[in-house]
This record gives structure tokens, sequence and C-alpha cells, in this order.
């Protein structure tokens, strides 16, 4: 599977969509419950291909139809909520990270991504930060989640404890993401040459990350 997914990734990324989604299609499915997880894994591996193309609609239309075929995988829905929310569709991304929570109420995940994206749109701060906080309860001490509630505490105000959040997690997990998150804050806080030299580390880390150049590009910073 791994070794196809290559192919089918090297096949897209040379413009041959179809042919791409066709390998993934004709890869073989073993019966019963293994045959289920088979088919999740090309679903969301035919995905993957369409969300890298950036034809995010495209990507939705096939987890929506492989989570209509099995109803009760959290791990499709949870995928189709993210192709949802990269269409800005927040309503349906709601509603499909609540239907995660429903059947599998321990996936912290879906706490994290419903809680970041409310943080992250500056709504509902309150129930936000109860979601994110609920996330940690369930996964301690991960970065990811560690940094959307630091991201919450910063919506609300609360810098100290945001940068404290923050600081944790990119000492926890060095990425451009969570680093711009903490350069934000920081900026915020009149920490201003602290924050233009966690930039300039996030820029060797993943200048490309979509997160890091939206802050650059709002803060008007030059590096």
């Amino acid at each position: 599977m791994s070794t196809q997914n290559r192919r089918a990734s090297l096949l897209a990324k040379q413009g041959r969509m179809q042919e791409a989604r066709a390998l993934i299609a004709r890869l073989p499915e073993r019966a019963g419950v293994d045959g289920a997880a088979d088919r999740r894994t090309k679903a969301i591996a035919e995905a993957q291909l369409l969300k890298d193309a950036k034809d995010f609609s495209a990507a939705y239309d096939v987890l929506q139809a492989a989570a209509e075929r099995a109803p009760q995988d959290y791990e499709l829905i949870y995928q189709q909520a993210n192709a949802a929310e990269k269409l800005k569709r927040h309503g349906e991304m709601e509603r499909l990270l609540r239907r995660v929570i429903e059947i599998k109420p321990d996936y912290a995940y879906a706490y994290n991504f419903l809680g970041y994206s409310m943080a992250d749109r500056n709504v509902r701060l309150p129930e936000a930060k109860e979601l994110l906080k609920k996330a940690i309860e369930l996964a301690p001490g991960d970065p990811a989640i560690t940094d959307s509630l630091g991201w919450a505490e910063f919506r609300m105000g609360n810098l100290p404890e945001a940068i404290r959040l923050l600081e944790t997690a990119y000492k926890a997990f060095p990425n451009a993401e969570i680093g711009a998150h903490l350069a934000d804050v920081l900026w915020a806080a009149g920490q201003r040459d602290r924050a233009l030299s966690i930039l300039k580390e996030c820029l060797l880390l993943d200048k490309e990350d979509e997160v890091l150049q939206e802050t650059i590009k709002r803060l008007r910073v030059r590096l």
C-alpha cells in the first residue's frame, strides 16, 4: 500500500491525477473487517492526493462517499471534516466533528480540531476553551493541543498564559505553525525582537507553512 501510494503521489505531481487515482482504486481489498480498513486507507490516500493538488472539493466528495459506506468510521468522518474546513464550510465541519465525538468520545483530536477552529475564527471562545481543555485531558502534553489552547487564550486576551502554553508547545515540538503562533502572541505583547527571532527560526523549519506566511504578511515584517 505504501509503495503504491508513493507511485500515485509521483503521478499526481506530474499532473497525471486521473492515473494516480486509478492506481489507488485498483489496490486490492481484503475480506471482512480487514477490507473495511483497506477501503478507509484507500479513500484517505486518494483524498490526500487531491488535497495536495488543492482540489478540496473533490477530496471532500471522495471522503463523503466513503463515510456514507461506513457511517460509524470516525476516521473517515474526521478526514471529511478536514476537507470541509479547507472549503470554509464551517457549519458542515462542526457537524461532522460533533459526529466524531458522538461515535468516539475519547478522540482528543476531534475536540482539538473543533476548539482550534473556533479560536482561529474568533467565535464562541469560552466553548472553544472548554473543548480544548477536554482535549488536553484526553491527551496530556500533546504539543498540537497545547498550541491550540494557547491560541484560544490569546484570542481571549490572556497573553501571559498564551505565551506560557505556546512556549511549552514550541519547545516540545518546534514546528513552523506553533512558532508562528508564539511569535504572533509575543508581537502583541510587545516582545518584538524575540518574535522576529522565532519567525526567522520558523522560516528555516518550513518556509512554505501557510500559517507562518500569513503571520509574516499580517505583521508586515521583513526577515
